[in-house]
């Protein structure tokens, strides 16, 4: 007869993937507009996420935080209710079946004089054992862009692929690619371990 109440030695088992499902309970009305579309001050930001052959990932969330546009990063509570005229500087949007994605927000300012504008990106999908971190630069300010402590750390393609590009209607576009030639650059940070 087996002993059910000994303990077994216990090997550690890797982390579990973080998708693809999710869908129940993250989404929230409005979650991709942190201002409503069309406003005056509604800046569209689209792209689509790709994977390691380049085909597009149809399941990946993405979720981004943001300063509004004189650089303040908000305070206020309640992100995952909307209600038109508070921004959080928080977004989520699921992907489509063609893995493209949408935010309706604003150009973020600079946190710091000098500093290039950028807003943050955190990145679940398929296959991912822990989410992914990135950032969207804007592509007007070449001179902060150059002069940005992060930036000025990589080479000249890892910047080219942290910079979105503004299209004639002032949209920003910007595609994550989580593998391969043209992967996009992903951030380590302190206590977030792989």
């Amino acid at each position: 007869m087996t002993d059910l109440t000994a303990t077994p030695d216990l090997t550690p088992t890797p982390g579990q993937t973080v998708g693809p499902f999710y869908g129940y309970a993250l989404p929230y009305d409005h979650d991709n507009e942190l201002v409503p579309p069309g406003s005056a001050r509604a800046v569209q930001l689209t792209g689509a996420v790709y994977d390691g052959a380049g085909e597009r990932v149809p399941d990946a969330i993405l979720e981004i935080w943001q300063p509004d546009e004189n650089g303040d990063v908000p305070r206020a509570t309640g992100s995952l209710r909307r209600n038109g005229f508070t921004f959080t500087g928080f977004g989520r949007a699921a992907v489509d079946p063609e893995g493209e994605f949408s935010f309706s927000t604003v150009n973020p300012g600079p946190t710091e004089a000098g500093k290039a504008p950028f807003i943050s990106v955190v990145i679940f999908a398929r296959g991912l054992l822990n989410r992914l971190f990135t950032r969207i630069y804007l592509p007007e300010d070449t001179e902060a862009l150059a002069a940005d402590p992060f930036l000025s750390s990589l080479d000249e393609a890892d910047r080219r692929r942290l910079i979105a590009t503004r299209g004639a209607d002032a949209s920003l576009h910007f595609d994550i690619r989580l593998q391969g030639e043209e992967e996009t650059p992903f951030l380590r940070f302190p206590g977030h371990e792989d």
